[in-house]
This record gives structure tokens, C-alpha cells and sequence, in this order.
């Protein structure tokens, strides 16, 4: 008899726990648009970051995925496939020597720059996770504005 129930008990534990093996968490696309860019050299670098403390990321090390795109007609898209729900921030940077990094002059970047929910830059509006933030619980498309300055 107690073999009986033990056997039982592995059963109902086995198929218990092949549910919650193949139930996976829903992830969802995110479609990132730039357009007018003032030209068509080099690339467009996307960094997508998911934590507080990692944006802005001036270097690009802190990113949760980065993806890179051509230009084609003064516009870039990607999307980023598989995202699970959350809140994210976008950092786009129009890349004209393609080297991964921003150009800089004295100060200001040399080249285009943009955040998720910034339309401009000022001393006053610095970006930060909290302002370019948006929730991600459905497929979303967004468009960033470049800013050259």
C-alpha cells in the first residue's frame, strides 16, 4: 500500500512540475524607428537598458541588448524580439564612424544622439531612466528623435 501512494505522490509531482517546465513567461517585440538623420554614414547603434543604474551609458557597457542598424533613406529600425515584461529606456546613437562609441568635441557630441521620450537636450533635461522609461506589457513601437547638437 505505501508503495502504492508513492508511486501516486512521484506521479502527481511529475506532472505538476512538467506544467510549470513548459509554461514560459510571455515576452513581446519592440520596434525602435529613428528618422532624419542628417545623413546616411555609418550605422545606427540601439542600446536598450531595463535597470535604473545602468542608463545613461555613455560607454555602452551597461545595456541589457544592443543591436545595430543600416541607414536606408535617412531612417534606422529595429525591434528587439523576446523582451519579457517590464519597464525599459531606449539610447540611440547615429554612429557615423561606426565605431561603437560617441564622438565627442570639446564637450558636446560630434554625433547624433537620442533618448526614448526626449525630443531635446538641455541642461535642465538631462536624460535619465526614470524620465525616458516606458513599460513594455504589450508589442510597442517607438520612435526616438536624433538629436545633433
Amino acid at each position: 500500500m505505501k508503495i502504492v501512494i508513492l508511486i501516486i505522490q512521484v506521479s502527481v509531482f511529475l506532472v505538476l512540475f512538467s506544467s510549470f517546465q513548459n509554461r514560459k513567461e510571455k515576452t513581446y517585440p519592440l520596434t525602435v524607428k529613428v528618422r532624419d538623420l542628417r545623413n546616411s554614414k555609418g550605422v545606427v547603434q540601439f542600446a536598450l537598458y531595463d535597470t535604473e543604474d545602468s542608463f545613461p551609458d555613455e560607454y555602452y557597457k551597461k545595456y541589457y541588448r544592443k543591436l545595430t542598424a543600416k541607414i536606408a533613406n535617412g531612417t534606422s529600425t529595429v525591434t528587439f524580439e523576446n523582451l519579457p515584461v517590464g519597464r525599459y529606456a531606449v539610447n540611440v546613437l547615429h554612429d557615423e564612424d561606426a565605431d561603437g562609441k560617441i564622438e565627442k568635441g570639446i564637450i558636446l557630441p560630434k554625433e547624433g544622439i537620442g533618448f526614448s521620450n526626449f525630443q531635446s537636450l538641455k541642461i535642465t533635461n538631462r536624460p535619465t531612466f526614470k524620465k525616458a522609461a516606458f513599460d513594455l506589457d504589450s508589442q510597442k513601437s517607438i520612435e526616438v528623435d536624433i538629436i545633433y547638437m
